[in-house]
C-alpha cells in the first residue's frame, strides 16, 4: 500500500492532469462495465426465458428470468459493503481495477454457459452465479469513479465532470444494444436464440483489456488517514440519515426498470399479446441512451449553476409521471408513440436525476467514508428498485388486462419516484460547498458571487492544452488557478 498522504491533500489542490485522467477513466470504465451489465438486461428480457428455463410454463419463465436480472442487484449491497470499504481504506484506484476484472470475467462466463435443454436446472443456477458476480463488481464502479473525479476537480465544475461517469454508462448501454440489434435482425430466430446472443458476452473480454489500459493510468486521490474505525461502521454510526436519503433517492432507478426491463418483456414476449420483434424494440434503449448522452452534460452544468436538488426532484417526479403514458402506448401497440415517450420519460426527464447523482451522492459524505457511504446507499436503493421488475411481472403476468397493467405499474413507478424526490428535498445542497467541508454538519457554502466567479474561471469539462502543465485548464491566469484551488 502506498504511504498515506496528509488528510485533505487531494482536495487542497487537484492537479489538472490528474483530473483529466480521472474523468477519462470514469467515462471509459463505466462504459465498459455497463456494457457488460446492460447486455445481460437485454438478454434476460428477450432470450433467457426460453434458453435457461423450462419451456413448459412461459409466464413462470419470464418471471424467473427477470428474477435473475434482479439477483444481480441483490449482490450489489454486498459489493457496496466490501468494495466501498476497500475504496476508503486501500484506495479508489485499486477498487476500480478490481471491479473491472470481476465484471469482465463474469460476463465472459455467461457467454459460455449451456442451456436448460443440456444441463437442466444447473443452467439457471450457473446463470445466477455469474449475475451475482456482476452485481458484486458493479457496486464499486460509480461510487469509486465519481469519488475519484470530484476529489480531483475544482469547485464549480464538480457536477459537470462527475457526470461523465453516467455519460460513459449510457454509451456502454448504447453499444450493448447496437451489438444485439444486427444479431437479432440478421440471424434466423433459431440461430440467434441458440448461439447468436453469446457473441456480445464473449466480446467483453476484448473491451476489458482496453479499460485496463486507461484505468491503470489513474492517480490515487484518497485522503488515507488510516481510520481506526472501519469505514462501514463509521458511516453507519455517524451518517445513518445521509445513507438513508441516498438510498431513497436511488429508488429513482425504477424509471429505467419500468422502461427497459418490464417494458421490454411487455412489448416483446408473445405471452403478453403484443409481440414486437426484439430487433424493433431494441431501438428504444438505443435512441433513449443517445438522447441521454446529449442531455446529461446539460443537466450536470445546470446542477453546477442552479444546485443539485432542483434537478433531482424535477427529474424524479416528471419521469415517474410519464410512465403511465409510456406503458399505455406499449399496450396499444403504437410504436412511434412508445419511442417518443421513451425519449421524453427516460432519455430526457430521468436524466435530471441520472446526471446529477454522481456528484451529489459523494458530496454528502466526508472523504474518509465517501466511497462507502455512497456505495451502500446507492446500491441498496438501486437493488430495491431493480427487483421491482420481478414484482411487476408477478403482479401483472401475461393475461392481465392491459388497463390494469398501465394503472398498477404506472402508480407504483410514480409513488417510488415521489419518495425519491422527498429524500432529495431533505438533503443538504452541496454545489457551492468547498471540498474540505463536504460531508460536515453545518458546512458553509460559498457566496453566490464568489462561486459564480470561480465557475467562470473553470472549464465545464477537461480538455487538452498545448502546455501539459495546464492540461484541462484552458486560458486561465495563474492567479485564477490559485484562487480556484484555494476554494476547492
Amino acid at each position: 500500500m502506498p504511504r498515506p498522504r496528509a488528510p485533505g491533500a487531494a482536495e487542497r489542490g487537484p492537479a489538472p492532469e490528474r483530473g483529466r485522467i480521472a474523468a477519462r477513466s470514469g467515462a471509459i470504465g463505466s462504459a465498459l462495465e455497463f456494457y457488460d451489465f446492460f447486455i445481460y438486461t437485454q438478454a434476460a428480457a428477450i432470450v433467457f426465458p426460453e434458453f435457461f428455463f423450462s419451456p413448459t410454463d412461459p409466464a413462470q419463465a419470464i418471471i424467473a428470468s427477470l428474477g435473475t436480472f434482479g439477483v444481480g442487484y441483490v449482490a450489489r449491497p454486498i459489493g457496496a459493503f466490501v468494495l466501498g470499504g476497500l475504496g476508503d481504506r486501500v484506495g479508489r484506484r485499486f477498487t476500480l481495477i478490481l471491479t473491472m476484472a470481476l465484471m469482465g470475467a463474469a460476463t465472459f462466463a455467461v457467454g459460455l454457459l449451456p442451456g436448460y435443454d443440456r444441463i437442466g436446472i444447473a443452467a439457471p443456477l450457473l446463470l445466477v452465479l455469474c449475475r451475482l458476480v456482476q452485481g458484486f463488481a458493479v457496486a464499486g464502479e460509480i461510487s469509486g469513479s465519481s469519488t475519484l473525479i470530484i476529489e480531483q476537480t475544482p469547485l464549480g465544475v464538480r457536477g459537470s465532470r462527475a457526470s461523465v461517469t453516467l455519460q460513459g454508462a449510457q454509451i456502454g448501454q448504447i453499444f450493448g444494444a447496437l451489438v444485439f440489434i444486427p444479431l437479432s435482425a440478421l440471424l434466423p430466430r433459431e440461430a440467434f436464440r441458440a448461439w447468436g446472443w453469446r457473441l456480445p458476452f464473449l466480446l467483453s473480454a476484448l473491451l476489458i483489456v482496453v479499460g485496463f489500459s486507461v484505468r491503470l493510468r489513474t492517480v490515487e486521490s484518497r485522503t488515507a488517514d488510516a481510520p481506526a474505525v472501519p469505514p462501514i461502521r463509521r458511516v453507519l454510526t455517524q451518517s445513518p440519515g445521509t445513507v438513508l436519503r441516498v438510498f431513497a433517492m436511488s429508488l429513482t432507478n425504477i424509471v429505467p426498470v419500468t422502461a427497459t426491463v418490464f417494458g421490454a418483456s411487455l412489448a416483446t414476449q408473445q405471452a403478453y399479446g403484443i409481440g414486437w420483434p426484439a430487433s424493433v424494440y431494441l431501438w428504444i434503449p438505443v435512441l433513449g441512451n443517445c438522447v441521454a448522452v446529449l442531455v446529461i452534460p446539460v443537466a450536470a452544468r445546470l446542477s453546477d449553476r442552479l444546485g443539485r436538488r432542483p434537478l433531482i426532484i424535477g427529474g424524479a417526479l416528471s419521469s415517474g409521471a410519464f410512465s403511465f403514458l409510456y406503458l399505455w402506448a406499449i399496450t396499444q401497440g403504437i410504436l412511434w408513440l412508445t419511442i417518443c415517450l421513451a425519449l421524453l420519460m427516460w432519455g430526457t426527464l430521468y436524466q435530471g436525476y441520472n446526471a446529477v447523482f454522481p456528484a451529489f451522492f459523494p458530496e454528502q459524505f466526508p472523504a474518509s467514508t465517501r466511497v462507502t457511504g455512497m456505495a451502500i446507499g446507492q446500491n441498496i436503493g438501486t437493488a430495491a428498485s431493480s427487483l421491482m421488475a420481478m414484482v411487476f411481472a408477478a403482479l401483472c403476468p401475461p393475461g392481465t388486462r392491459q388497463a390494469v397493467i398501465v394503472l398498477v405499474i404506472g402508480a407504483m413507478t410514480l409513488g417510488i419516484t415521489g419518495l425519491a424526490a422527498l429524500a432529495a428535498a431533505l438533503s443538504p445542497e452541496t454545489s457551492r460547498v468547498p471540498g474540505p467541508q463536504l460531508g460536515r454538519h453545518g458546512a458553509a457554502p460559498l457566496d453566490e458571487q464568489e462561486y459564480a466567479r470561480l465557475r467562470a474561471a473553470a472549464p465545464a469539462l477537461p480538455r487538452r492544452s498545448g502546455h501539459r502543465g495546464n492540461a484541462g485548464i484552458g486560458p486561465r491566469s495563474s492567479h485564477q488557478q490559485h484562487q480556484q484551488e484555494r476554494a476547492s
